[in-house]
């Protein structure tokens, strides 16, 4: 597996990694940079790990062709009969290599689009324009499987013309240990609304914000909470002087990263992710899996996560006073936001199990090592 941040496998792909040494694999995982995890611990679980000199964010030539140049020495290296490939870089870079080098089986996770397909700007444009032919490379490996999370996501890529269907499998997120969250009353006392995501103006961040203090001057009585870390790799990430500007309105309490995310729905009633874009959140699968009722944008990936009207409620995006309209209306009718809490778990349990999701990757492991 090659993964840009050790933390995001960690939250995103331990469990299938899991699975496989299970299965009798061995499994070695490079990454790009560490973001708080340990790769000791995972050491200890039997995993061989290696970090891979990778720029996450943004396009170096210099860099990403030294990049390029570890990566391959890692694959001669390792020798893999399959390369897992999570993330942008990960998975194009990676993908030129494994074609390049003859790997046997290639699975390529997009697990979102990202800035370059929110923006419709010239720049991003143009640098579609230039990505197309990796993409069209990176996602012609002869025995290979391609992981979308959406179907919005899986039919931009098929305009694009850069993949074949033949080679997709459209798997609804990363899925959830439902075990992990029993709490499912809501906590007594005033209404808590949370934010958890990375700190992003395409994660909506400025839109909440905005909604708060809009909910406080009309006098709608709630606590906001703004749970998650920097990303200043990322084109759209805030820095610490956009965040401390935020602050000083006093409208939203900062909590910084939570590592315990079934411990902070306990205390929150409503989940709120006003995003430009997502591929399937593991934040909204997370929030329905707690039984609680969830805000979110009328977006790809987003609006895949709920059902509108019975496990949360869609707003337009980029737009402060709807969705300051939605969270007031669960704010003010608690027990309607119970009952949509309730069919949120319900919906966690029939789409959204970790099991579910793991046993699709062993038999996509189990299909590509057939054809060799």
């Amino acid at each position: 597996m090659l993964v840009n941040y050790l933390s995001f496998f960690l939250s995103h792909r331990l469990s299938i990694a899991e699975a496989s040494l299970a299965q009798g694999f061995d499994v070695f995982i490079g990454y790009g940079e560490l973001r708080g995890a340990d790769p000791k611990a995972l050491e200890q679980k039997g995993f061989k790990v290696s970090l891979i000199p990778m720029q996450p964010g943004g396009i170096n030539l210099f860099k990403d062709l030294k990049t390029l140049y570890y990566i391959w020495a890692y694959f001669k290296s390792v020798k893999p009969d399959i390369v897992h490939l999570v993330t942008i870089k990960p998975y194009l870079y990676g993908g030129i290599i494994s074609r390049l080098i003859g790997v046997k089986g290639l699975v390529s996770a997009v697990s979102g689009l990202g800035t370059l397909f929110v923006n419709k700007d010239f720049k991003a444009r143009f640098l579609r324009l230039l990505l197309y032919p990796i993409y069209k490379f990176a996602f012609n490996h002869f025995n290979q499987k391609i992981i979308v999370q959406n179907e919005e996501d899986l039919r931009e890529l098929l305009d694009w013309g850069v993949l074949k269907l033949s080679k997709v499998k459209l798997l609804k997120g990363s899925g959830v240990k439902l075990g992990n969250f029993k709490y499912f009353n809501e906590a007594i006392g005033i209404t808590t609304v949370c934010f958890a995501a990375r700190l992003l103006r395409d994660k909506g961040v400025y839109e909440y914000f905005s909604a708060a203090r809009i909910l406080k001057e009309r006098g709608v009585k709630a606590h906001f909470l703004l749970a998650g870390d920097f990303d200043i790799n990322n084109p759209s990430g805030l820095n610490v002087d956009d965040l401390n500007k935020l602050k000083e309105e006093g409208h939203v309490e900062v909590i910084g990263f939570q590592k315990d995310i079934s411990e902070l729905y306990a205390k929150s009633h409503i989940v709120c992710l006003p995003s430009y874009r997502e591929g399937f959140p593991k934040s909204l699968i997370e929030a329905a899996a707690a039984s609680r009722a969830i805000v979110t944008t009328n977006v790809p990936g987003c609006r895949d996560v709920i059902i509108p009207n019975k496990t949360g409620l869609l707003v337009p995006v980029k737009n402060s006073e709807k969705l300051a309209d939605a969270l007031q209306w669960l704010i003010e009718n608690s027990k309607e936001r119970i009952i949509m809490g309730k069919a949120g778990r319900k919906l966690a349990e029939k789409e959204f199990s970790i099991e579910k999701i793991v046993l699709n990757h062993i038999n996509i492991y189990q299909k590509l090592l057939s054809i060799n």
